[in-house]
C-alpha cells in the first residue's frame, strides 16, 4: 500500500479555529477554575494549544478509553485504560476530545463522568463526523464539521503513525 497524505485543514486555520475556541471558553466560564480532561492519545496535541489560550485557572487530567471487539468493528463495549488522577466531584469539567464520529465511545464516557457529579460537564472536540453518528451526543465546542474521510495530523494516528502532522490531512491509501 502506498500513502499519502493531502491537506484538509491548514496548520494556521487549525491555530485560529482553536484560538477561538479558547476565547470562547474563556467568556463562559469566566471567574470558575476549570478542568480539562485529554482524551489519550489523540487529543493531547489539541488539548496542550486549547490550554495554552484559555484565559482561566485551569488544570489538566487525562483518561484513556478503547472500544473492543473482533475484527476492525467496535463492539461498543468501551474499557478504561487509563482512569482519572484526581476526584471530578463539584468541579467544572471539559472534555477534550480529538474526534467525534460513532458517538459511542463519547456517550459512554459522559454517563460515566456525569456520574462523578461535577459541577458542570461540556464537550470540545476538534472535528466532528456527524455523517458516521450512531449514538447522539450533544458537543458544547466544534472545532470543524468534516466530512466522512480518514484524517490524520494534530494528533489523529494513521497506525499509531502522522500524530505529529501540524495540520489536519486527509489518509490516502492506494494499492502500488
Amino acid at each position: 500500500m502506498k500513502e499519502t497524505v493531502s491537506v484538509m485543514i491548514s496548520e494556521d486555520r487549525v491555530l485560529e479555529r482553536i484560538h477561538e475556541m479558547a476565547q470562547q471558553i474563556t467568556r463562559d466560564y469566566a471567574g470558575k477554575s476549570l478542568k480539562l480532561i485529554c482524551i489519550l492519545k489523540g487529543s493531547i496535541f489539541f488539548t496542550t494549544e486549547l490550554a495554552k489560550r484559555i484565559d482561566l485557572p485551569i488544570t489538566l487530567d487525562f483518561m484513556s478509553v478503547s472500544s473492543y471487539g473482533s475484527g476492525t468493528e467496535s463492539s461498543g463495549r468501551i474499557k478504561i485504560v487509563k482512569d482519572l488522577d484526581e476526584n471530578i466531584k463539584d468541579e467544572h469539567i471539559l472534555v477534550i476530545e480529538d474526534i467525534i464520529d460513532s458517538g459511542r465511545t463519547l456517550s459512554f464516557l459522559l454517563e460515566l463522568l456525569r456520574n462523578r457529579q461535577p459541577a458542570s460537564l461540556a464537550l470540545c472536540t476538534l472535528l466532528d463526523k456527524p455523517d458516521r453518528r450512531v449514538v447522539d451526543v450533544d458537543v458544547d465546542y466544534t472545532g470543524f464539521v468534516i466530512p466522512d474521510e480518514f484524517v490524520v495530523g494534530f494528533g489523529l494516528d494513521y497506525d499509531q503513525r502522522y500524530r505529529a502532522l501540524p495540520y489536519i490531512g486527509i489518509m490516502h491509501l492506494e494499492e502500488e
